[in-house]
Order: structure tokens, then sequence, then C-alpha cells
């Protein structure tokens, strides 16, 4: 039997397949607790499914790429408007220390995947495809660059890059948390903070709002009634200009990208849409021409990202991965040694040697190997036990979040271009 879905078919059958990815992360606890997103859970059981099938001669399985696309590059456009020269400045010498520490991370995890891969007399794009791709891009940066591998000449590039992901997500989470704790008891570390962490959305103003209601039962009530309200307001307007802001970056970004392509540069189609949503931003931070729709970007591209990851996992041919076995365990071990060897002596080095220092190192691990979320993980689950740590939540997720994935995608293109 020959399933052939076109772009509705494709979109409403990834709606299905993410929703199954929420209830299995609903029903089964050791995929919240390492971080393993609803389209991932999804997305790789049908691909499972979907090998057993076809492996089988049962059917063959085909989709339509136009939506996956789409949402890829509205999903990476939107990491571009994110990167405000102003906002991270304002993180000071911590956050330009860390970004140093993690280009190194990136450089080396490439290193070492390229290395490996032609030791085994491979390409050298395949060790690409399990190093910083994979690990500190995480699925989003897999699912994007392995078709890009596959076009200069790496067989299954997608495949491999995603499925090496899975492995740095769960790999992120299970080596953070151990290699903080050591830190700590061996350098016998203390948390210095003052009191607890605060959300940063608990700003002054929320603060005087809830000293104002405080003892009194049925004012609290009403206040709390009414911020609920505002929060689940949708400002059309507000998400139409963000809208606006990607679209443009998006279509004058094919146009950067077509420019790097005529001058024999590899790249992949949504590096121009990030450099103009860049600019676009730091535009209106440094003229104040125009507003900027930081959270209505940011649930844009999210919702983006689910629908990509979603279909790029349903179309994974897994039993292109047979012949590759050894080859691929041996470079995600490595991988995942050199990550720990890294954060145990340079992470936690460069940061200071401190208790900030040691949470910060946990959340490298998480994020090195799989995503920001897993660094979060890691970094919670030591403050539960060991205190407060206030600058490791200010840095990690400003990194995690404004610098990684455009420096990732730099030092990969350069990478890429070297090899091809």
């Amino acid at each position: 039997m020959s399933l052939n879905l076109n772009i509705y078919q494709t979109l409403a059958a990834a709606i299905v397949v993410y929703y199954v990815g929420v209830f299995l992360r609903v029903k089964i606890s050791v995929l919240r607790k390492y971080c393993i997103p609803a389209p991932v859970v999804g997305g790789i059981l049908f691909a499972i499914i979907n090998c057993i099938l076809y492996t089988q001669g049962i059917w063959k399985y085909e989709q339509d790429t136009i939506m996956q696309n789409i949402c890829m590059m509205l999903f990476f456009t939107s990491v571009g408007y994110t990167a405000s020269i102003s906002l991270i400045k304002r993180g000071g010498v911590m956050v330009f220390k860390m970004a140093i520490v993690t280009t190194i991370l990136i450089v080396f995890q490439n290193i070492i995947g390229s290395g490996l891969a032609m030791a085994f007399n491979l390409s050298p794009l395949l060790g690409l495809a399990t190093g910083s791709i994979p690990m500190v891009g995480g699925h989003g940066t897999a699912a994007a660059f392995g078709p890009l591998l596959e076009s200069i000449g790496l067989d299954s590039g997608a495949t491999i890059a995603v499925a090496a992901a899975t492995f740095g997500l769960v790999a992120g989470g299970v080596i953070g948390g151990p290699i903080g704790e050591e830190l700590v008891h061996k350098f016998h570390l203390v948390s210095s903070a003052e009191s607890e962490r605060f959300d940063p959305s608990f700003n002054a103003g929320t603060v005087s709002k809830l000293k104002a209601v405080a003892g009194n039962k049925e004012r609290a009530e009403n206040a709390i009634k009414i911020e609920n309200k505002i929060g689940q307001t949708i400002d059309n307007y507000r998400f139409m200009n963000a809208m606006a802001h990607l679209f443009l970056a998006m279509g004058l970004g094919t146009l950067v990208s077509g420019f790097f392509s005529s001058i024999g540069l590899v790249f992949p189609g949504y590096i121009g849409s990030m450099i103009v949503a860049a600019i676009i931003r730091n535009i209106a931070d440094f003229t104040h021409a125009y507003k900027i729709y930081q959270r209505e970007s940011e649930v844009l591209g999210n919702l983006s990202l689910t629908v990509f990851l979603t279909c790029v996992l349903m179309s994974l041919k897994l039993w292109q991965l047979a012949d590759l076995a050894i080859p691929l365990v041996v470079m995600l071990l490595s991988q995942a040694l050199f990550m720990a060897i890294f954060a145990y002596f340079i992470v936690f080095r460069a940061m200071g040697k401190d208790y900030e220092a040691a949470v910060m190192t946990s959340g490298v691990c998480g994020f090195g190997l799989g995503a920001t979320p897993n660094a979060i993980a890691n970094m919670t689950a030591m403050t539960e036990l060991f205190g407060p740590a206030p600058t490791a939540f200010f840095v990690i997720p400003l990194i995690g979040s404004l610098i990684i994935d455009p420096v990732n995608a730099s030092i990969i293109t350069i990478f890429i271009n070297i090899f091809h």
C-alpha cells in the first residue's frame, strides 16, 4: 500500500501525531523528567511504526514538505528577531564569558565529530551531523541542516542528525545534574544568594500589587481574576504586526540567501531571514522608530517549531541507519564524554569556580547536548537541593535563547564550506 499525503493531509496528520506525543508525555514521567518535547515523542513513535511497516513491505509513506519548509523558515526568522544587541550587552561580563565558552564548545564538537567520521573512513559531513548541529542545536537545527547535508552528498543526513539530537537530549539531562552535584560537594560550594530567585515577570509593580491585596481575600481574588483575564487576552493588532515583521524578514531574507549562494557559499535557506530579522529588531532597539513585538514573535516561532519538528520526525527513514550503527554509537558517546569533561574542567573554571558556576555548568550540559529547557531543568534540580542561583538563571536562558543559535549556525556553515 502506498500512502502519499498532500499539504493539508500532512498538516492534519502532524497535529494528530503531536497530540499523541502530548498524551504520552502526560502519562510517562520519564519523558517529562528529561524534557523530551511532545513533537519529538509523537514524531519518533510514528517514525518507528513507519519503519516497521516499510521494512515488512506493508506500506510506503510519503508526505508533502511545503508547510514543513514554511514553518522552518518562520521559526528561525523568529530566532533572528530575538538577537537584540542592547539586551545582550545588559548581561555584562558573565554573558560575554559564557558566549566565548559556548563558541569553543561548538567548534570542538564539530572537530570531534568530523575527526571520528574520517577515522572510520566516512564523510566528515557525517561528523557534522553528530556535532554541534544536533548537540548544541537540538532537533530544530538538526531538522533544518539535515536536508542541506543531504543536498551536498550525505545520505540520510536528516535522519542521522535528528537521531543524534534525540540521544543528546537524553544525555544532557542525565549527565548535567551529577556533574553539578559533584562540583558542589568537591569544592564545598554554597549559595550566596540572599533570597530565592524571583521570576523576572514579578517586577516592582507586581510586587507592590501583591502587597496591596495581602490580607484581604476578596481583593486578592479580584486581582487574580483581573490578572488572569489580562494574561489570556490576545491582541490581534500586535500579532499582526509581529507577523508583518517576520514575513517581511522572510521575504527579504531570500534575497540575502540568494546572494550568498551566488558567491558559492553553502547556507541553509533560513540564514538570510535570520539576518534581516536581527536587523529589523536592532534598528528598532536603537532608533525607537517602531515597536518590537517580542512575545508575539516568540509565540509564532514556537507554534511553527512544533509543526516543523513533527513533520520532520514523521518523515524519518530509520531503516537507513542500520549500516552506520557502530560509527554512530562511537561518535555520540564521544560527544557525551567530551561534554562532561569540557563542562567539569573548562566551564566551571571559566565562570568563576563558585556555586553559581557549578549551576551554570549543569545548565551547559543541558543545552550543550540538548536544549535550553534541559538546561533549566538541570539547574532547577540543583537549586532545589543546594539553594538559589539567580545569576545562572539569568545567563543560561539568555545564552540559550539569544546567542547560541546564530553563533552555532555560523560555525556550522563555516565547517560545511570547508568540507564541501
